[in-house]
């Protein structure tokens, strides 16, 4: 059965808005697509880079956010390795190493992916490849426009606790109403709707 749906609890979704909507994206040239990819051992045929999976997306090797604060790296081919689904949720923000050997669920160790050593040993050599671009965003911007930016941040959140305050004020009401809510019965609704 589904659970209610709490509105702070989609507060993460706002941070990760709020950094990935700041972040450079530098398109890579095909030459680089082939180089990244035959350093990946995926010349032939693009799999997900930490489980061999087939790859659906391109993951973030270095994350973009670690404790809701940017860590400056940005969108770009030294950064990203594909991925598929699965791997890409279940790393999160984690360092990628950690979580490949972890027990987090769905990661290649907990999924007995049996060439994960020669995937961790392709991934190092992809980490050695460039240097990734890493960014001090309140140095480029100024501490002003910075401190603006958090501030907003800071202002939606609130609201989301303000409106979670409201939520239960609403499903307290719903809960003690006096007439117990029932589905309308389907054959009915259909035959109002007909006529």
């Amino acid at each position: 059965m589904p659970k209610a749906v709490r509105i702070t609890g989609r507060t993460s979704s706002i941070t990760n808005s709020f950094v990935n909507g700041i972040i450079p994206v530098i398109a890579p040239s095909e030459a680089d697509i082939d180089e990244a990819l035959g350093i990946l051992g995926m010349s032939d045929e693009v799999v997900c880079a930490y489980c061999g999976d087939d790859a659906s997306e391109w993951d973030h090797l270095r994350p973009l956010v670690i404790g809701k604060q940017p860590t400056g790296y940005i969108s770009e081919i030294s950064n990203l390795v594909p991925a598929c689904g699965k791997c890409n949720q279940s790393k999160g923000n984690k360092p990628w190493r950690e979580w490949m050997f972890g027990a987090a669920p769905r990661s290649p160790k907990t999924r007995g992916v049996v060439d994960i050593e020669e995937r961790a040993t392709r991934l190092a050599a992809y980490e050695q490849w460039r240097t990734p671009t890493r960014l001090d965003f309140a140095e480029v911007v100024g501490a002003e426009l910075w401190q603006k930016h958090w501030e907003n941040h800071a202002a939606i959140v609130q609201l989301m606790r303000d409106a979670e305050v409201t939520v239960e004020m609403i499903r307290e009401r719903i809960a003690t109403a006096s007439t117990p809510l029932e589905p309308a019965p389907l054959a009915e609704a259909e035959a109002e709707s007909a006529a």
